[in-house]
Protein backbone atom coordinates (compact mmCIF):
# COMPACT_ATOMS: atom_id res chain seq x y z
CA UNK A 1 0.00 0.00 0.00
CA UNK A 2 1.76 3.64 -0.94
CA UNK A 3 1.67 5.85 1.76
CA UNK A 4 -0.99 9.72 1.02
CA UNK A 5 1.06 12.83 0.71
CA UNK A 6 2.18 14.22 3.56
CA UNK A 7 1.22 17.93 4.40
CA UNK A 8 4.33 19.42 4.06
CA UNK A 9 4.56 17.45 0.36
CA UNK A 10 4.47 19.99 -2.84
CA UNK A 11 5.01 19.78 -6.46
CA UNK A 12 5.85 22.21 -9.10
CA UNK A 13 8.53 20.89 -11.45
CA UNK A 14 8.07 19.58 -14.69
CA UNK A 15 11.55 17.29 -14.47
CA UNK A 16 9.85 15.73 -11.19
CA UNK A 17 9.26 12.26 -12.43
CA UNK A 18 5.56 11.04 -12.09
CA UNK A 19 4.99 8.61 -8.97
CA UNK A 20 1.72 6.89 -8.37
CA UNK A 21 2.03 7.47 -4.50
CA UNK A 22 2.53 11.63 -5.97
CA UNK A 23 -0.41 14.23 -4.59
CA UNK A 24 -1.31 15.02 -8.34
CA UNK A 25 -0.94 11.58 -9.72
CA UNK A 26 -2.29 10.92 -12.78
CA UNK A 27 -2.57 14.69 -13.88
CA UNK A 28 1.37 14.93 -13.39
CA UNK A 29 2.24 11.51 -15.61
CA UNK A 30 -0.30 12.92 -18.41
CA UNK A 31 1.23 16.93 -18.45
CA UNK A 32 4.54 14.44 -17.77
CA UNK A 33 4.19 13.35 -21.14
CA UNK A 34 2.93 16.61 -22.96
CA UNK A 35 5.97 18.43 -21.59
CA UNK A 36 3.71 20.86 -19.64
CA UNK A 37 5.09 22.11 -16.02
CA UNK A 38 2.97 20.68 -13.24
CA UNK A 39 1.25 23.70 -11.17
CA UNK A 40 1.73 23.69 -7.66
CA UNK A 41 0.08 22.37 -5.21
CA UNK A 42 -0.01 21.74 -1.45
CA UNK A 43 -2.02 19.63 0.45
CA UNK A 44 -4.82 21.32 2.76
CA UNK A 45 -7.06 20.13 5.62
CA UNK A 46 -11.15 19.60 5.08
CA UNK A 47 -11.34 22.86 7.34
CA UNK A 48 -9.25 24.94 5.25
CA UNK A 49 -10.59 24.90 1.92
CA UNK A 50 -13.35 28.11 1.57
CA UNK A 51 -16.78 27.61 0.96
CA UNK A 52 -17.87 27.28 -1.67
CA UNK A 53 -14.76 24.37 -2.95
CA UNK A 54 -15.29 22.73 0.71
CA UNK A 55 -19.05 21.42 -0.10
CA UNK A 56 -17.98 20.55 -3.45
CA UNK A 57 -14.92 18.48 -2.33
CA UNK A 58 -15.02 17.06 1.14
CA UNK A 59 -17.91 14.52 0.77
CA UNK A 60 -18.48 10.54 -0.07
CA UNK A 61 -20.93 11.00 -2.91
CA UNK A 62 -20.17 11.08 -6.45
CA UNK A 63 -18.43 14.32 -7.77
CA UNK A 64 -20.19 14.37 -11.46
CA UNK A 65 -23.72 14.15 -9.53
CA UNK A 66 -22.73 16.67 -6.79
CA UNK A 67 -21.22 19.73 -9.43
CA UNK A 68 -24.86 18.76 -11.23
CA UNK A 69 -26.63 19.96 -8.05
CA UNK A 70 -24.28 22.87 -7.10
CA UNK A 71 -24.89 24.60 -10.94
CA UNK A 72 -28.19 23.13 -11.33
CA UNK A 73 -28.08 21.51 -15.15
CA UNK A 74 -26.44 18.58 -16.50
CA UNK A 75 -22.72 18.57 -16.95
CA UNK A 76 -21.03 17.04 -19.89
CA UNK A 77 -17.61 15.76 -20.70
CA UNK A 78 -14.61 17.32 -23.22
CA UNK A 79 -12.40 14.87 -23.58
CA UNK A 80 -7.94 16.68 -23.16
CA UNK A 81 -6.28 13.49 -23.69
CA UNK A 82 -6.16 9.96 -23.60
CA UNK A 83 -3.83 6.85 -23.61
CA UNK A 84 -3.13 3.68 -22.46
CA UNK A 85 0.24 2.93 -20.65
CA UNK A 86 1.41 -0.22 -18.63
CA UNK A 87 -2.63 -2.03 -19.16
CA UNK A 88 -4.01 1.24 -17.44
CA UNK A 89 -6.07 4.02 -20.13
CA UNK A 90 -5.76 7.55 -18.98
CA UNK A 91 -8.05 10.63 -19.54
CA UNK A 92 -7.83 13.91 -18.55
CA UNK A 93 -10.99 15.38 -19.16
CA UNK A 94 -13.09 18.53 -18.68
CA UNK A 95 -16.37 18.66 -17.25
CA UNK A 96 -18.61 21.70 -18.72
CA UNK A 97 -22.02 23.19 -17.79
CA UNK A 98 -24.35 21.54 -20.44
CA UNK A 99 -26.54 24.37 -20.75
CA UNK A 100 -23.69 27.16 -21.30
CA UNK A 101 -20.25 25.61 -21.81
CA UNK A 102 -18.68 26.88 -18.72
CA UNK A 103 -15.63 24.57 -17.18
CA UNK A 104 -17.13 23.33 -13.66
CA UNK A 105 -13.76 20.48 -13.22
CA UNK A 106 -11.10 19.68 -14.94
CA UNK A 107 -10.21 15.86 -14.13
CA UNK A 108 -7.28 13.26 -15.22
CA UNK A 109 -8.57 9.29 -14.64
CA UNK A 110 -6.46 6.43 -14.72
CA UNK A 111 -8.46 3.25 -14.67
CA UNK A 112 -7.97 -0.55 -15.35
CA UNK A 113 -10.36 -1.28 -17.82
CA UNK A 114 -10.52 -5.01 -17.09
CA UNK A 115 -12.17 -4.18 -13.60
CA UNK A 116 -15.46 -3.18 -16.05
CA UNK A 117 -17.66 -4.59 -18.40
CA UNK A 118 -17.93 -4.68 -21.74
CA UNK A 119 -20.33 -1.94 -21.93
CA UNK A 120 -19.03 0.20 -19.16
CA UNK A 121 -15.78 -0.13 -20.95
CA UNK A 122 -16.81 0.75 -24.47
CA UNK A 123 -18.93 3.94 -22.84
CA UNK A 124 -15.51 4.86 -21.12
CA UNK A 125 -13.27 4.45 -24.12
CA UNK A 126 -15.93 6.93 -26.34
CA UNK A 127 -15.35 9.50 -23.90
CA UNK A 128 -18.66 11.07 -24.40
CA UNK A 129 -19.94 10.46 -20.65
CA UNK A 130 -18.73 12.08 -17.41
CA UNK A 131 -17.24 8.10 -15.22
CA UNK A 132 -19.48 8.98 -12.42
CA UNK A 133 -22.74 8.97 -14.48
CA UNK A 134 -21.28 6.15 -16.41
CA UNK A 135 -20.55 4.39 -12.83
CA UNK A 136 -23.95 5.35 -11.29
CA UNK A 137 -26.00 4.26 -14.72
CA UNK A 138 -24.28 0.60 -15.05
CA UNK A 139 -24.78 0.15 -11.34
CA UNK A 140 -20.76 -0.34 -11.10
CA UNK A 141 -20.13 -1.43 -7.63
CA UNK A 142 -17.57 0.56 -6.58
CA UNK A 143 -15.80 2.34 -3.33
CA UNK A 144 -14.03 5.82 -3.57
CA UNK A 145 -11.26 7.21 -1.40
CA UNK A 146 -10.35 10.53 -0.80
CA UNK A 147 -6.31 10.37 -0.22
CA UNK A 148 -5.91 14.29 -0.18
CA UNK A 149 -7.38 17.98 -0.52
CA UNK A 150 -5.08 20.16 -2.21
CA UNK A 151 -4.81 23.78 -2.77
CA UNK A 152 -3.08 24.59 -7.01
CA UNK A 153 -1.08 27.51 -8.00
CA UNK A 154 -2.43 26.99 -11.64
CA UNK A 155 0.31 26.46 -14.85
CA UNK A 156 -0.71 28.61 -17.81
CA UNK A 157 -2.54 25.67 -19.60
CA UNK A 158 -4.69 25.06 -16.31
CA UNK A 159 -5.74 29.03 -16.46
CA UNK A 160 -6.29 28.80 -20.33
CA UNK A 161 -8.40 25.52 -20.15
CA UNK A 162 -10.69 27.32 -16.94
CA UNK A 163 -10.43 30.81 -19.27
CA UNK A 164 -8.54 32.59 -15.94
CA UNK A 165 -7.05 36.07 -16.70
CA UNK A 166 -4.53 35.55 -13.96
CA UNK A 167 -3.38 32.42 -11.67
CA UNK A 168 -5.49 32.64 -8.13
CA UNK A 169 -6.01 29.54 -5.82
CA UNK A 170 -7.77 26.70 -6.71
CA UNK A 171 -8.99 23.64 -4.82
CA UNK A 172 -9.17 20.00 -5.70
CA UNK A 173 -8.62 16.14 -4.64
CA UNK A 174 -6.84 12.83 -5.29
CA UNK A 175 -8.86 10.00 -5.13
CA UNK A 176 -8.39 6.28 -5.34
CA UNK A 177 -11.46 3.90 -7.17
CA UNK A 178 -11.98 0.51 -5.41
CA UNK A 179 -13.82 -2.42 -6.18
CA UNK A 180 -13.84 -5.06 -3.29
CA UNK A 181 -11.06 -3.60 -1.45
CA UNK A 182 -8.61 -3.73 -4.57
CA UNK A 183 -7.39 -0.43 -6.29
CA UNK A 184 -8.46 -0.32 -10.11
CA UNK A 185 -8.09 3.61 -10.61
CA UNK A 186 -6.71 7.03 -9.55
CA UNK A 187 -8.45 10.01 -10.12
CA UNK A 188 -7.31 13.84 -9.18
CA UNK A 189 -9.83 17.10 -9.43
CA UNK A 190 -9.32 20.48 -9.83
CA UNK A 191 -12.04 22.79 -10.00
CA UNK A 192 -11.86 26.41 -11.28
CA UNK A 193 -12.77 29.56 -9.76
CA UNK A 194 -16.19 29.38 -7.83
CA UNK A 195 -18.28 31.79 -6.97
CA UNK A 196 -21.57 30.82 -5.77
Amino acid sequence: MTAAPTATESTSSRSARPRRSGLLYPLDLVYHRAGIEVPHVEVVQPDDIPLPYRSLLVHDSDMTLTLERHFGGRVMLRPLSTFTNRGSYFRRVLLVQEYAGQPVEMGAIRMELDAFGDRIRQQIVKNEIPLGRILRDGRFQYTSRVKAFMQVTPNAEMMGVFWMREPRVLYGRRTEILQHGAKIGDIVEVLPLVIR
